[in-house]
């Protein structure tokens, strides 16, 4: 009478942010930063998919949405999820924060921004001997960049087995 269940699987959720030296990613709605080539690599993140045909779902808080140009809206392979003080009052830290948490959250791309910047909106801490430092990862250059006067290193953090 019952036909064979398939489990459920999750879906990854992965983090991708810019931080700088005191974790700082804004301040009055914007990047602190211009940096074309690292915002480059944040829309070939996010636009890239692991099949022809598929989607990323992107879940956006409201402050980042409205500072990121127009003209780049929509975002390539992408379905995009805005979460908005109408529907659910969710801060874009409180959004980093549940993702963080959220049992399916396995890899956090977040590039360090090797200088100091006025920041008044922080990437939350994350427990590092839980989502471990790669020292290579698959597409994502190792060395360090320069540009505009900034250097800043593209890294990626991976959750150890049996974290849940």
């Amino acid at each position: 009478m019952f036909a064979s269940q398939e489990k459920v699987q999750g879906r990854p959720i992965r983090l991708i942010a810019a931080a700088c030296k005191n974790m700082g990613i804004g301040k009055n709605g914007r990047l602190p930063w211009t940096l074309p080539m690292e915002f480059q690599y944040l829309l070939d993140k996010i636009s890239s998919v692991s099949r022809p045909g598929k989607k990323n779902l992107l879940v956006w808080g409201r402050i980042c949405w409205f500072s990121t140009p127009e003209n780049l809206h929509p975002i390539d392979n992408a379905v995009n999820v805005v979460l908005s003080k109408t529907i659910r009052c969710a801060s874009d830290l409180h959004l980093a924060q549940k993702a963080l948490a959220h049992p399916w959250c396995d890899l956090i791309y977040l590039t360090d921004i090797m200088a100091d910047f006025d920041c008044d909106t922080f990437f939350p801490g994350f427990d590092r001997s839980v989502y471990r430092l790669q020292d290579r990862f698959p597409g994502v250059p190792d060395e360090c960049q320069q540009e505009c006067g900034i250097r800043y290193k593209f890294q990626v953090f991976k959750k150890e087995l049996g974290y849940r």
